[in-house]
């Protein structure tokens, strides 16, 4: 049978761009990724544009009507007016994502956090049916977690909630980050920290099997393959990593007493981390955590694409609601 509506789901992430078509009932029915550059709002909205468009001209869509469009982007995000604030600490451009792609597409569009959009696609198809009081905590190539208290996603003052990746978890670390801090869980634990850390030890370790490329980045998946085949440096980089972000973990746990942990993220489903995470973690302070820490239960790996489309698919349903009440 024909399916009659989705929606043009987009991830932004640092490395690429994830393009997707997907139902209003979170299923994805297909997808195509894209090179990103994220040096900039402007720029990063122009790659955004040109991956939809190449999308709906290089692909069959299936459904037969594209109700909405919905984003996931790094940084700020206002969702409630669809304006993108910041792309990181020192760049803002306020960017009215939402009027800037309904002027090009003329169909209603959402936009919101990546990480807000993983957090409440596991509020609506995922952990959140069982769970009023979880933390979605994602490790990619940065890290940060979004959190539902009490069945209601924060978002904080300044749409800023959830950057936990600048929390301090090595108080005896060197390892400098962006937002002026030394030894930040995101320097240690996350994608990114990981090859920095490569870089700043292999003088140190000469015999590792991990090698360095001008202009490419070590994968995480690289690191965690060695640190499994008990390479020297690999393992010293992962043991760091898992105690750290265990630690941010804990720390969560002791601010809002969550009973689930979902870990989400591309370097975070490696079955390999995903274990030395749970090792790290103290029994007396995740106690009352429940369902304990748990991969997420979106059926989609793509839980912040799903994310997306339920963003655009609300902005779809206030468009919608807002013309019937024009008319009355």
């Amino acid at each position: 049978m024909k399916i009659p509506q989705s929606i043009i789901a987009v991830d932004l992430g640092g490395t690429k761009i994830l393009v997707g078509e997907v139902t209003p009932a979170g299923e994805v029915l297909q997808t195509k990724s894209y090179p990103s550059d994220t040096t900039s709002q402007h720029t990063a909205l122009q790659g955004i544009i040109h991956a939809i468009n190449d999308f709906q001209v290089g692909s069959t869509l299936i459904a037969r009507e594209q109700i909405a469009i919905g984003i996931g982007v790094v940084g700020r995000v206002d969702t409630h007016n669809g304006i993108w604030h910041e792309i990181q600490p020192g760049k803002s451009e306020l960017t009215n994502v939402s009027e800037q792609l309904e002027s090009v597409f003329q169909v209603p569009c959402g936009v919101e956090n990546d990480v807000a959009c993983a957090t409440r696609a596991e509020q609506a198809l995922g952990w959140g049916q069982q769970s009023r009081n979880f933390i979605y905590f994602n490790i990619g190539t940065g890290i940060a977690a979004g959190t539902v208290v009490d069945g209601r996603y924060v978002e904080g003052n300044q749409f800023n909630a959830g950057e936990v990746g600048h929390m301090v978890v090595a108080m005896d670390s060197d390892a400098r980050c962006g937002c002026g801090r030394t030894g930040c869980v995101e320097r240690i634990a996350s994608g990114l920290g990981m090859h920095e850390r490569v870089i700043d030890l292999l003088p140190t370790y000469p015999t590792s099997s991990l090698e360095l490329v001008e202009g490419q980045r070590i994968a995480a998946q690289t690191i965690l393959e060695a640190a499994e085949q008990e390479d020297e440096l690999a393992s010293r980089i992962v043991d760091d990593a898992s105690r750290a972000a265990a630690a941010a973990i804990m720390n969560l746990v002791r601010v809002t007493d969550p009973d689930t942990i979902v870990l989400g993220g591309s370097v975070a489903r490696n079955p390999y981390f995903f274990r030395r995470i749970k090792q790290a973690l103290n029994p007396r302070t995740m106690r009352f955590v429940a369902n304990g820490l748990v991969y997420t239960k979106v059926k989609s790996e793509e839980t912040g694409l799903v994310g997306a489309a339920l963003v655009g698919l609300e902005a779809s349903r206030s468009r919608r609601w807002e013309e019937v009440s024009d008319v009355k």
